[in-house]
C-alpha cells in the first residue's frame, strides 16, 4: 500500500526528470552577483544600470530551493540588489505628502461635491533626470490612525512598506501609502469601501499615474482592508487603464460575502460599517461631522436587516460594495491573487473560485494559496503562532514559510510595471494541509474525480441521532469505514443533505474531519448554511415545514487536504460553528439519510502532479517545529 510520502517522492522524481535542465549557470551567476555586490559596492552600480532590462536570479518555483535565499530572517529577502538609493525628502523617512482633490456625487453628503480630499505619502528612488518609474501602493484605512496605534502617513508602515521601500524600491519603483476616505487626513466619511471611497481611490491611482516623475503604470498591494482595495480600483478597468497589476492579500471580492455564507451571518456581520470601522476619521476635529453620510447611517440597519431578512432588503447598499463582476468586466490588468487557506478573517472563499474566474475572463492571474491564516506568507514567528496543531495550520508548519516571496514580487513588478523579464508563471502554486507545494492551472482544478459518501451507508451514523437541535451543541454524526488508499481532496466540497424542518428556517454547520485509528481527529473543513438559501446562490426559497422535503445544497470553505491510507473521515452536523451567529428563524431540522444525502469530494492522484519544495526555513521558529 503507498503511503502519503510515496506518492510525494513519485512525483518530485518525474519532477527532477521533466524539468532536468537546471539553471546551474544561472545559480553561479547569481552567487558572484551577490559577492561582487558585497564586496564592490558603488562599483556596481553603474553595470546595473547599463543592464537593467537584463535578469540573473530567474529561476522557475520548482529550482527556487537551489538559490541562496536568506531563510533565517523574520522575513524573506529580494536575491537581487537594486542600484538606486532612496531620493532624500525634508524629514527623516524620506517620504513626501500630497492631498489629492476629488469631486463626488452630491447625494454621497459629508464633503461632496468639491471638498473631498485624499492623502497619500509617497517615496521615490533617487534616479537620473529623464527617468520615470512605476508606482507600487498600498491603500488602507490604518495609516494615521490613533484607534489601531499607527504613526504619521508619511511614516512607512512596519507590516510591508517598508520592505517594499527596502527591497523594490531601489530597482527603480516609487511607493505610496493611500490613506481611503474618512481616514488619516482624508476628508469625508468611513465608507466601508462604498462608492466614496472607490472614487477617491481612484482619483489617488490616477494622481500617481499622472506625475511628472511616473511612468504612468501603477500596481497596488496590500492584506485585508488593504488588500480589498485593489479590487475596488481595478472595476473602473479600460478608462481607467494606468492601473497595471493587483495584488490582493487575503482582500475582499465583497464586503457582504466576507460576512455572510450560504446565508448564514458572522457575528460582526451586523455592525461591521459603524462598529468596526465607525470610529476611523473621528478625531473630534472641526471636520468631523463629514463622516455623518447616508450609508454611514444605513450601514447597521443594513447589517441587522441582512442578518434577520436576507439579502438587500432595500437599496444597493451590498451590491454597491461588490467587486469582483465589475473587475471581471472591465479590468485590463493583471492580478496576484494571495490568500491563507485558514484564514479566520477572510475566509478563503474570497480567492476560490475567484481565481478560475479571473482567468477565464482572460485576465493574467497568478495565485500564492498556503495553509497560513490572516498573513503575510513570509513571517516565521506569526505563521507559527498562528498556526494551530489539529488541522488549523499547524500541520504545515514550517514548509508553509516563502522566503522567496519578496523576489517573487520583484518579478511580478518588474514584468507588469516595468516590462522587465520573462513573465511570470501564471499558475496557482497551492499547498496541502500537511504541508506539501504543488502546481495547478486552475484552482479549484478541472481534472478531478468526484467521489460520493452516502449518510447511513458509507458514512455510517455513529451517535447523534438524526436530528439538529437549535442549541448548537448536539446533532448526528458520521463516519467512513479506514481508507483502503491516500485520499487527496482539493477545492470545494459539498454536502447535499435531505431536511425537512419544524418551521420555516433553520441553520446546519457541517464539520469534516480526518481521524486516525486512535480516534484522534483534524479538522479538514467546515460549511454553514442557513436554510432558507437551502439551494444555494442569494435567493430566499420557501416551503412547507414538517410536510416537505428540501436538500440543502451546502458548500464548504475551500480546502486542500491529504488524507492517509487507515484513516477515517468523520462528518457531523451542528446548528452553528465557528464565529457564526446562530439562525435568526431558529428551528429543528430533521436530516433523511439515504442516496440522496451526500458528501461529495473531488480527488486527484499526485502523480499527475507538480510537487516543489520552497526554500528551507532556518528560522529558530522552523528549526524548533522540526
Amino acid at each position: 500500500m503507498r503511503s502519503l510520502e510515496q506518492d510525494k517522492s513519485d512525483s518530485q522524481v518525474r519532477l527532477t526528470r521533466e524539468f532536468n535542465l537546471v539553471l546551474s549557470s544561472t545559480l553561479a551567476v547569481a552567487l558572484v552577483f551577490l559577492f561582487v555586490s558585497a564586496v564592490f559596492g558603488d562599483a556596481l552600480v553603474q553595470i546595473i544600470e547599463e543592464q537593467e532590462q537584463q535578469s540573473t536570479t530567474r529561476v522557475p518555483v520548482w529550482q527556487r530551493n537551489t538559490m541562496p535565499y536568506q531563510t533565517d530572517g523574520e522575513f524573506s529577502i529580494a536575491l537581487e540588489l537594486g542600484p538606486y538609493e532612496i531620493l532624500p525628502t525634508d524629514n527623516e523617512w524620506n517620504s513626501t505628502h500630497h492631498f489629492v482633490e476629488y469631486s463626488l456625487p452630491l447625494d454621497e453628503g459629508g464633503a461632496a461635491p468639491d471638498g473631498a480630499v485624499i492623502s497619500l505619502a509617497v517615496w521615490r528612488p533617487n534616479v537620473p533626470d529623464g527617468v520615470t518609474v512605476p508606482v507600487i501602493a498600498e491603500f488602507g484605512p490604518y495609516f494615521q490612525e490613533a484607534s489601531v496605534e499607527t504613526p504619521s502617513i508619511e511614516v512607512p508602515g512596519t507590516w510591508l512598506g517598508q520592505m517594499i521601500i527596502d527591497q523594490i524600491l531601489p530597482h527603480g519603483f516609487a511607493f505610496a501609502q493611500v490613506s481611503v476616505s474618512g481616514t488619516g487626513r482624508s476628508n469625508h466619511c468611513m465608507d466601508l469601501m462604498g462608492n466614496a471611497e472607490q472614487l477617491g481611490n481612484d482619483a489617488a491611482v490616477r494622481w500617481l499615474a499622472e506625475q511628472n516623475w511616473s511612468n504612468g503604470a501603477v500596481g497596488m498591494i496590500g492584506k485585508s482592508y488593504d488588500g480589498s482595495t485593489p479590487w475596488q480600483a481595478a472595476m473602473f478597468g479600460a478608462e481607467h487603464d494606468y492601473l497595471k497589476t493587483i495584488v490582493p492579500i487575503s482582500g475582499l471580492i465583497g464586503v457582504k460575502e466576507l460576512m455572510w455564507r450560504n446565508g448564514s451571518a458572522e457575528a460582526r456581520a451586523p455592525i461591521m460599517h459603524n462598529g468596526v470601522y465607525g470610529s476611523y476619521g473621528i478625531d473630534g476635529d472641526e471636520e468631523d461631522y463629514q463622516n455623518i453620510c447616508p450609508d454611514y447611517i444605513l450601514g447597521p440597519g443594513t447589517g441587522v436587516a441582512a442578518y434577520m431578512f436576507g439579502s438587500e432588503v432595500a437599496g444597493d447598499y451590498w451590491s454597491e460594495r461588490y467587486f469582483l463582476e465589475r473587475v471581471l468586466n472591465n479590468y485590463q490588468g493583471s492580478v496576484y491573487l494571495i490568500q491563507g487557506m485558514h484564514d479566520w478573517n477572510v475566509d478563503p472563499h474570497m480567492a476560490v473560485p475567484t481565481m478560475n474566474a479571473l482567468k477565464d475572463a482572460g485576465i493574467d492571474a497568478k495565485g500564492l494559496f498556503g495553509q497560513w491564516d490572516h498573513d503575510y506568507p513570509d513571517r516565521p514567528v506569526q505563521l507559527d503562532d498562528r498556526s494551530e496543531m489539529g488541522g488549523r495550520g499547524g500541520e504545515a508548519f514550517p514548509e508553509m514559510m516563502r522566503y522567496d516571496w519578496m523576489q517573487d514580487l520583484l518579478e511580478w513588478f518588474d514584468f507588469y510595471l516595468r516590462g522587465v523579464g520573462e513573465q511570470p508563471g501564471l499558475y496557482i502554486e497551492i499547498q496541502s494541509n500537511q504541508g506539501s507545494w504543488r502546481l495547478e492551472n486552475r484552482y479549484p482544478p478541472s481534472d478531478m474525480t468526484e467521489i460520493s459518501y452516502d449518510l447511513g451507508g458509507i458514512m455510517a451514523n455513529i451517535g447523534g441521532g438524526t436530528t439538529v437541535f437549535p442549541d448548537a451543541n448536539t446533532g448526528p454524526l458520521w463516519q467512513s469505514e479506514p481508507l483502503t488508499e491516500p485520499l487527496y481532496i482539493a477545492g470545494i466540497p459539498r454536502l447535499h443533505v435531505d431536511v425537512t424542518t419544524a418551521s420555516l428556517g433553520g441553520q446546519l454547520y457541517a464539520l469534516l474531519e480526518d481521524c486516525d485509528d486512535s480516534e484522534t481527529c483534524i479538522h479538514i473543513g467546515h460549511a454553514i448554511m442557513d436554510l432558507r438559501y437551502y439551494a444555494g446562490g442569494d435567493e430566499i426559497q420557501t416551503w412547507t415545514p414538517v410536510l416537505e422535503t428540501i436538500n440543502a445544497k451546502m458548500e464548504f470553505m475551500p480546502l486542500d487536504a491529504e488524507i492517509a491510507a487507515g484513516h477515517t473521515l468523520r462528518l457531523s452536523l451542528l446548528s452553528t460553528g465557528e464565529d457564526y451567529l446562530p439562525a435568526s428563524t431558529s428551528s429543528v431540522v430533521f436530516v433523511q439519510e439515504g442516496a440522496t444525502s451526500t458528501l461529495l469530494l473531488d480527488t486527484f492522484t499526485p502523480e499527475d502532479r507538480i510537487y516543489f519544495s520552497p526554500p528551507e526555513c532556518l528560522h529558530e521558529r522552523c528549526v524548533n517545529s522540526m
